[in-house]
């Protein structure tokens, strides 16, 4: 059997991954779906588990030396491999299991390649790790973030490691932000992308380490390369013991958001 995935680049298997998650995420929207839960009030979908499958399967065929980290399936794949891909076959299962198109599927190698597929949407947003831009039917585009929006996506889902000291929801009540921009909460990473396409101002969130996260690691890569300003809630790098994230289309954006988040007043 001809292997059609061994001449692609990482970046091209990020996004074929991505395409394939994607596929089986729109053929199975609307349907009766079995759910695996995660305690906590989080759960899985059947669809969730089979759009990993599918991506699993891209990159194992593209990639076999390389291991995989599967938000559902956990860590598979060659044993003390160097690189490592990491997956998230269903960003926003809660709002895909209620009826809601607003989802993403991620896909990412380490801190290089990484693809953000919008599967209702029609749109893919790519980075080699030095350029981002995104792929819909015409073409493709070089992302341009901008802040002219002034939306800020704010996650509110829990944990709430910065607790007390910052508070997402107290975010969203502060004057000077009520002033500046306005709130949006989709529940799903794709609004990260959404920074780097300007179509967000901004993206906040609170958690650990999000640069190892499946859910955040190819926003994150999309957004660097689009050249948006990305910190943790502190406003240094992120990385290993960092705090939440903040993504900004611009610096002068990124400074009026850390100016609200570190008012403890």
């Amino acid at each position: 059997m001809i292997n059609s995935y061994a001449g692609l680049d990482d970046t091209e298997v990020a996004m074929a991954a991505a395409l394939a998650g994607g596929d089986v995420v729109r053929d199975l929207y609307g349907r009766r779906l079995d759910r695996i839960d995660k305690g906590a009030g989080d759960f899985a979908t059947a669809a969730d588990v089979a759009a990993e499958k599918a991506i699993l399967g891209v990159i194992a065929a593209a990639r076999p030396d390389d291991a995989l980290l599967g938000e559902e399936s956990g860590r598979q794949g060659a044993s003390g491999a160097v690189r490592q891909w990491l997956v998230d076959p269903l960003c926003g299962t809660l709002n895909y299991a209620v009826g809601s198109m607003l989802v993403a599927v991620n896909v990412a190698l380490g801190d290089g390649a990484g693809a953000v597929a919008d599967p209702f949407g029609g749109e893919v947003y790519c980075t080699d790790g030095e350029s981002a831009w995104v792929r819909r039917e015409g073409g493709e585009a070089r992302l341009s973030p901008s802040s002219a929006t002034r939306l800020v996506d704010v996650n509110l889902d829990p944990p709430f490691p910065s607790a007390p000291g910052f508070r997402a929801v107290d975010l969203l009540a502060h004057p000077r932000f009520v002033a500046d921009f306005r709130p949006r909460v989709v529940s799903t990473t794709l609004a990260l992308a959404w920074v780097a396409a300007g179509k967000r101002a901004a993206y906040v969130t609170d958690g650990t380490d999000l640069t190892g996260s499946v859910h955040f690691a190819a926003g994150i890569a999309v957004c660097r390369a689009a050249g948006c300003v990305v910190t943790g809630l502190d406003g240094a790098p992120i990385g290993p013991g960092s705090r939440g994230l903040v993504a900004a289309a611009d610096a002068a954006t990124h400074e009026r958001l850390m100016s609200v988040i570190g008012d403890r007043g």
